[in-house]
């Protein structure tokens, strides 16, 4: 009998150790994304200087991905198709592609609610411009 429970022990032991190395991994993976996400930087603010042509851009943050397609003609956007977007609940996000095209630019309101899928798709199109 002593034998079986010291076998039981060691076996919850073991599934402790493995839970505490599974959820160290994860804080330190929402870590990094959060870091990751705090520093998005735009560089395009004027697009007027773009060449003619598509762009394919992508931004990722582990729980964020974003990639998009930019068409630009007479030096302005006249289109952004969202290729990709993997996200939790950040869709309405997707909205700011629209407010780009109409502003001519990267750095528009971010959507309540879905602040870091709005920095990561407008990242996305910066990277697709750069």
């Amino acid at each position: 009998m002593k034998k079986q429970v010291k076998i039981a022990i060691s076996i919850v032991a073991f599934a402790v150790v493995v839970a505490g190395a599974y959820l160290a991994n994860y804080l330190n993976s929402v870590q990094t994304y959060k870091n990751a996400v705090d520093e998005i930087s735009y560089v395009h603010k004027d697009v007027k200087n773009i060449s003619d042509g598509s762009y394919i851009g992508e931004c990722d943050v582990q729980f964020i991905y974003a990639k998009v397609k930019v068409t630009v003609k007479n030096h302005v956007i006249t289109d952004i198709e969202l290729l990709e977007h993997r996200h939790e609940r950040g869709a309405a996000a997707e909205s700011i592609l629209k407010e780009i095209v109409a502003r001519q630019e990267i750095d528009v309101d971010i959507v309540a609610g879905a602040t870091n899928s709005s920095k990561v798709i407008k990242k996305a199109v910066d990277n697709a411009l750069n």
